[in-house]
């Protein structure tokens, strides 16, 4: 049943190596590099990439995107419990790459996960970078202030 796979199995081992060791490195330098108030402060891509002439401005949209949905699906192998890694912090850099709608409330709803924010607010500790603020879940006023880790209710 397997048979088809045996061919490929050193490359498919090679790929999981070099996907494996590139997160180790590549994810905490994304951690250390977002800005602490990534999450609390209105941005628009958009005008970050308009300085660009619009074919460049493509092919790095569509670069960022086949980055992010690689990085997405490394995190997704990662997080099966036989596979070592980093899985959901792979998944959290993949999905900031990506152009999703309602990729905010998806990058929010992985960071709050208490074992993922203590994660990267170590490894951000660790570079001597302040923890991520969040914003707090709207309250019944709706209000939505950030608030940095420090501030943040365990649980």
């Amino acid at each position: 049943m397997w048979e088809w796979i045996e061919p490929y199995a050193g490359w498919i081992l090679a790929l999981s190596i070099v996907t494996f060791v590139g997160t180790l490195v590549t994810i905490p330098i994304l951690l250390v590099r977002m800005p602490e108030d990534y999450f609390v402060r209105e941005r628009d891509e958009r005008q970050s990439l308009s300085r660009l002439p619009p074919a460049v401005r493509i092919g790095v949209r569509i670069l960022k995107n086949v980055l992010g949905l690689v990085l997405v699906l490394a995190g997704l192998a990662m997080s099966i419990p036989a596979i070592p890694g980093q899985g959901l912090l792979t998944i959290l850099i993949g999905i900031t790459l990506l152009d999703l709608p309602g990729k905010r409330r998806l990058e929010l709803g992985i960071v709050r996960q208490k074992r993922v924010r203590k994660a990267v607010n170590w490894i951000r500790a660790k570079a001597g970078r302040n923890p991520l603020q969040l914003p707090q879940k709207e309250d019944s006023l709706g209000s939505d202030e950030s608030r940095s880790e420090e501030d943040l209710p365990s649980g």
